[in-house]
């Protein structure tokens, strides 16, 4: 069964680092993109980053651009986020997915709440 599992949220303040990790397992996913999403509340899913599965490839949403970096480890089947200088406007839900299409995701985590006081 394939699976997407996050982890490392949590509460910071204003300013500071969190790092968010994905372990992705149930398949081979080097035909995929990594993607981190999040959901605010009363607001809708926004895209925050997408990395290849190869690591070589990086896309990021401008809300986040120059702040947050995400990488992969291969090895470990995990994809990253690395968060800093956050804001309250970065409090949401992240979520994990993988999209082997440029259209769609196939697979989704559960989320992991980030809160940021402010």
């Amino acid at each position: 069964q394939v699976q997407l599992v996050e982890s490392g949220g949590g509460l910071v303040q204003a300013g500071g680092s969190l790092r968010l990790s994905c372990a992705a397992s149930g398949r081979s996913f080097s035909r995929y993109k990594m993607v981190w999403f999040r959901q605010a509340p009363g607001k809708e899913r926004e895209f925050v980053a997408r990395i290849s599965w190869s690591g070589d490839s990086t896309y990021y949403a401008d809300s986040v651009k120059g702040r947050f970096d995400i990488s992969i480890d291969n090895a470990k089947n995990t994809v990253y986020l690395q968060m800093n200088s956050l804001e309250a406007a970065d409090t949401a839900v992240y979520y994990c997915a993988a999209a082997r299409g440029s259209w769609a995701c196939d697979y989704w985590g559960q989320g992991t709440q980030v809160t940021v006081s402010s």
